[in-house]
């Protein structure tokens, strides 16, 4: 085996019906049941017009600038996948542009993370296939590997194994581990009944600010008339 340069087949990936279920929750309640402590970092930009994604990952860890092992993985991407790229955060040269796009869509992708950069903006922006992407620039990418196709990658300390769920909204993007996905929807899905309620007691002007105060007074912060 040669690491540095091989595919891999992935051997799990979190089901169609646990998929459909965190696709209705905001990106940023999952953050919130997951303790904050994961995410895809402030560099990945929404680069389509509007929407979410939610779909089991598949990894590709790219020579910066160099799209051969994207091409590849899109070819052997399932309908619902999520194509998550680490190359490196390098913006010299683009990984995708709308020609590679199309295909994606044709394939059936349901989305893509890369740590890189695209081109054909104004494209991918129309096509509106949800995409997240460090940077954008006109320069086109070299096709000569090395990479791998289905390994553990990593972005922004965010890292991410074939068949985890990715998870993205206007918030940025997340990955739920796949053997955590069950308990955190779990929990996801609880927090966010909570903040139904609290929204209906804010337009009933009904909540609750107490805890505020609680807060100071057990941080030791002097409060006005005590």
């Amino acid at each position: 085996m040669s690491i540095g340069f091989r595919i891999l087949t992935r051997e799990r990936a979190v089901p169609a019906a646990l998929v459909a279920r965190f696709a209705a929750l905001p990106v940023a309640v999952v953050s919130d049941s997951m303790h904050r402590m994961s995410g895809g970092g402030p560099r990945l930009m929404r680069m389509h017009r509007s929407g979410g994604m939610a779909g089991p990952a598949v990894t590709v860890k790219a020579r910066p600038g160099d799209n051969l092992m994207l091409h590849k993985a899109i070819d052997m991407a399932e309908p619902g996948d999520v194509i998550v790229v680490d190359g490196g955060g390098d913006l010299t040269n683009s990984l995708m542009g709308e020609l590679m796009l199309a295909h994606a869509i044709n394939r059936g992708v349901a989305g893509f993370v890369l740590n890189g950069a695209v081109r054909d903006a104004d494209a991918i922006a129309e096509a509106n296939l949800p995409l997240w992407a460090a940077g954008i620039t006109h320069r086109g990418p070299y096709k000569d590997g090395p990479g791998e196709i289905n390994v553990p990658v990593a972005l922004d300390g965010m890292v991410i194994e074939p068949g985890d769920l990715i998870i993205g909204d206007g918030d940025g993007v997340l990955a739920v581990p796949y053997a955590a996905a069950e308990e955190v929807l779990e929990k996801a899905v609880a927090k966010q009944a909570a903040e139904t309620r609290l929204m209906a007691q804010i337009g009933e002007r009904s909540n609750d600010r107490s805890w505020i105060d609680d807060a100071l007074r057990r941080l030791g912060c002097a409060l006005p008339g005590a």
